[in-house]
C-alpha cells in the first residue's frame, strides 16, 4: 500500500530526462574533458576516459509531420541505437557513438533535404514563433519568412566560414515569444495601426470590463455607441501588441496594408568577451510580400555579408558595431537613418546593469 501511494505521490509530469539519456552520457555525466568540431555539423564528445560521443545537426522546420518525426526514429535507429535530441533552434540531433556510420548519416539526410550544419561559426537553424499558421495577432508570417531567409542564406549554415557565430530569430510581434531582442539579427513583425472597433458585435461577444484590463498602456476607455456599451481607443497610448484582440475577437488589429516587418540586429546572450546585448533598429518597416519575401531576404543577406567582411574573428555583431560605431554602420549599409531610430525611453537600458560580468 505503501508503494502505491509513494508511485500516486511521484507519477506527476513528464518522466525524468534521465531515462532517455544515452548509455554513454549516463555512463560519462559530467565527466566530459572536451569537445572539438571536425566538420560543419559534427560535434566529437570526448570523456575523461577516452569514451566518444559524435552528435550529428541537420537543418529541420520547426513544423513536423509525423511521417518526417517517423524518418527521423527510422535513421535513429538504423544509425544511433534509437538516440536523438532537438535543439531549441528546431535543429534535429542525432548522436551516434560508432563514427564509421557518420557519414552513411549525412548522406541519407541530405537526401531527404535536411543539411548538415549550424555549428561553430555559422548561420544555425531560425528560433522563430507561430506566424499566420496559428497566431492570432501574428504582424507577419513566421515559417514562410525563416524558410526564405535560410533558402538565402544555407551557404552560411553548412559551412564554418563567418568571423563568428550569428543567430538569427523570428518573432511575428512585438510580444516577441521569439526572444529577437536578444539576437544578431532579429526579424520583428509589426502592426502600425490599433485594433478596428466592431461597435456591432463588441457588446455581444465582449465583457468590456476585460477588454479595458487587457490593454497594459490604459489605451482602452468605455464608451457608449447607440445606447450599448462599447469602448473607444486611444491611439496616441496604443502600443499595437494585440492583448485586446486576444481577449475580444471584435477588435481585430490584422491589417494587410498596414502590418509588416521591421529588422533589429547588434543583440546577443552570450558572455564571451562582450556583456550581454539588447538588439536594436536597423530597418523600421519592410511590407509583407509573400510567398518569398526578397525584400526581407535581400536585406539580411546583405547585413550578414556586410559583418562578414568586416568583423574581426569571433566578433558578433553586435561587438563589430559598437566597434566602428553606429553612424559609420548606416554609411556602410547603406540602410536610411529615420525617426523611427530614435530612442526617446526613459531609463532605458544604457542606465541598467544587465550582465552577469561585473566589470563597469
Amino acid at each position: 500500500m505503501a508503494e502505491e501511494v509513494l508511485q500516486r505521490k511521484t507519477d506527476i509530469g513528464p518522466p525524468h530526462y534521465s531515462k532517455f539519456l544515452p548509455p554513454i552520457i549516463k555512463e560519462n555525466y559530467g565527466k566530459w574533458k572536451y569537445h572539438e568540431i571536425p566538420r560543419p555539423g559534427v560535434l566529437m564528445h570526448v570523456a575523461d576516459n577516452g569514451a566518444k560521443l559524435f552528435t550529428v545537426r541537420a537543418g529541420s522546420p520547426r513544423l513536423l509531420s509525423t511521417v518526417k518525426i517517423r524518418k527521423y526514429a527510422e535513421l535513429a535507429d538504423k544509425y544511433c541505437d534509437g538516440f536523438l535530441r532537438f535543439t531549441s533552434r528546431h535543429n534535429v540531433e542525432f548522436l551516434l557513438t560508432k563514427e564509421g556510420n557518420i557519414e552513411p548519416l549525412i548522406a541519407e539526410l541530405n537526401a531527404l533535404g535536411h543539411p548538415v550544419g549550424g555549428t561553430g561559426n555559422s548561420i544555425t537553424s531560425i528560433v522563430h514563433t507561430q506566424g499566420w499558421i496559428h497566431c492570432h495577432s501574428a504582424a507577419t508570417d513566421a515559417s514562410g519568412i525563416v524558410k526564405a531567409v535560410m533558402d538565402e542564406c544555407i551557404d552560411y549554415f553548412k559551412t564554418m566560414v563567418l568571423p563568428g557565430k550569428l543567430r538569427i530569430a523570428l518573432a511575428c510581434c512585438l510580444n516577441m515569444c521569439g526572444a529577437v531582442h536578444c539576437s544578431d539579427i532579429a526579424i520583428l513583425g509589426i502592426h502600425r495601426r490599433p485594433p478596428k472597433i466592431d461597435k456591432e458585435n463588441l457588446p455581444k461577444m465582449c465583457e468590456v470590463p476585460n477588454v479595458i484590463a487587457s490593454c497594459p498602456t490604459a489605451a482602452i476607455r468605455p464608451a457608449v455607441y447607440d445606447g450599448k456599451q462599447g469602448v473607444e481607443i486611444l491611439e496616441d497610448k496604443c502600443m499595437y501588441c494585440a492583448n485586446c484582440f486576444t481577449v475580444c475577437p471584435a477588435l481585430p488589429i490584422a491589417n494587410p496594408i498596414n502590418d509588416g516587418i521591421s529588422i533589429w540586429i547588434g543583440g546577443k546572450v552570450s558572455n564571451a568577451r562582450h556583456e550581454p546585448m539588447f538588439s536594436k533598429l536597423a530597418i523600421p518597416f519592410i511590407p509583407n510580400n509573400p510567398p518569398r519575401w526578397p525584400e526581407v531576404t535581400d536585406a539580411i543577406r546583405n547585413l550578414v555579408e556586410l559583418w562578414a567582411k568586416n568583423a574581426h574573428k569571433h566578433e558578433r555583431m553586435g561587438e563589430w558595431i559598437e566597434r566602428i560605431g553606429w553612424p559609420k554602420f548606416f554609411r556602410m549599409s547603406g540602410i536610411e537613418f529615420k525617426k523611427e531610430h530614435i530612442d526617446d525611453f526613459k531609463y532605458a537600458g544604457l542606465s541598467y546593469k544587465r550582465s552577469a560580468h561585473l566589470t563597469y
